[in-house]
């Protein structure tokens, strides 16, 4: 297992594309942080800082490393150099939460360090350390479950385009009219609405707490996992 986490987390390290969404995600978190302190009136550092594109992007991240598998025509290769396919999965799922809480700590800090410049330059609250070590363990939180769950949909799904578009469509677009629609039912949503509770945005409100929410979260997470499991120990590799 450690050869093949090394292997992912390499792969992840190299990936042009993983490079370029997690630099231009860092940067957009950041701008929203120093815009949101400086022209917003009412805006909370909770927010700021939790408000937090690349703690999402994540989930699309693992998704896209996992169906790049397929779509670079290296799942042979890969699986002739660890035949055990749920193994292998299990690799992708843990390199992918480790590279996802990594990422989201560094932009999380540094979003904190010029939102808390921002903030205090506009006469506004900030946090202590307390309210940011509050900030910091949701935004980990989220980021060590949306990857996994990214990567089990990846492999479920396979074919790039339609999966990442299809993420992309259930966070913005589905969950928030089932929401919307059921506040009882689109609480448990894995995307947007038990990440929100977990992150405790005011937009959460109506929703779980943060602990419930999280282990809605897990628990797709895993349901995930097994159905990726099952379809790639089964499945065709062309």
């Amino acid at each position: 297992m450690k050869a093949l986490l090394k292997a992912e987390l390499l792969k992840l390290r190299t990936t042009r594309t993983f490079a370029v969404v997690v630099g231009v995600s860092a940067l957009f978190s950041v701008a929203l942080a120093v815009l949101g302190a400086t022209v917003t009136k009412n805006v909370t550092a909770h927010e700021l800082f939790t408000n937090n594109s690349i703690t999402y992007v994540i989930v699309l991240l693992g998704a896209i490393g996992m169906t790049g598998e397929w779509r670079h025509r290296t799942i042979t290769s890969t699986i002739l150099a660890s035949p055990d396919r749920v193994r292998l999965l299990s690799a992708k799922v843990i390199a992918s939460a480790a590279a996802g809480v990594v990422l989201v700590f560094l932009v999380t800090v540094v979003t904190m360090i010029a939102g808390t410049i921002a903030l205090k330059a506009g006469g506004h609250a900030t946090l202590g350390v307390g309210g940011l070590a509050d900030v910091m363990w949701r935004n980990l939180a989220v980021a060590a479950v949306l990857g996994p769950f990214g990567v089990a949909i990846g492999a479920i799904g396979r074919n790039q385009i339609v999966t990442v578009v299809g993420l992309i469509a259930v966070a913005s677009f589905l969950e928030p009219q089932l929401f919307a629609a059921s506040h009882a039912v689109g609480q448990f949503g894995p995307l947007a609405e038990a990440p929100t509770a977990v992150l405790g945005s005011s937009a959460a409100n109506g929703t779980l707490a943060a602990g419930p929410a999280l282990v809605v979260m897990i628990a797709w997470a895993a349901a995930a996992f097994g159905v990726a499991a099952i379809r790639l120990r089964n499945r065709d590799l062309v």
